[in-house]
């Protein structure tokens, strides 16, 4: 397989806030326990991205001034180098005030190597932290 082979078929993603400062500080807590950080901060536009070096994951108000909304069938998920790494994604969501949508534990439905957890957000957006086991 080529290195081509390999990018992402994703540039990056975005989710609306209607609680922007609370967003940010939620998802810098999730997202410190699976070493990912800020890498932009447009804090004008209210809007910060993360990553591990590029802009992959974008959360702002919407630019259009409506409410954000978030959508039934739509979640985010995010890889974890470890299973621990999944349970300290869930622990710092929960103290962080996200909702549990399934707590960190294999899943054989997936697939019989997979572990991981889901949480809502604050404003409702599903995400998931996972690992493949080896």
């Amino acid at each position: 397989m080529s290195s081509e082979d390999k990018k992402s078929i994703l540039s990056h993603v975005s989710i609306g806030t209607n609680k922007f400062k609370e967003a940010i500080q939620f998802y810098d807590a999730v997202f410190e326990a699976i070493g990912i950080k800020r890498v932009i901060e447009l804090l004008d536009y209210n809007a910060v991205a993360y990553g591990k070096a590029a802009p992959e994951f974008w959360v702002q108000t919407p630019c259009n001034d409506l409410p954000a909304q978030t959508a039934n069938g739509i979640h985010f998920g995010f890889s974890c180098e470890t299973k621990e790494q999944v349970q300290e994604f869930y622990a710092a969501a929960i103290k962080a005030g996200g909702v549990s949508e399934g707590e960190p534990g294999p899943r054989p439905h997936y697939g019989i190597e997979y572990y991981g957890c889901f949480v809502k957000d604050l404003d409702g957006h599903k995400i998931e932290a996972m690992h493949w086991q080896e």
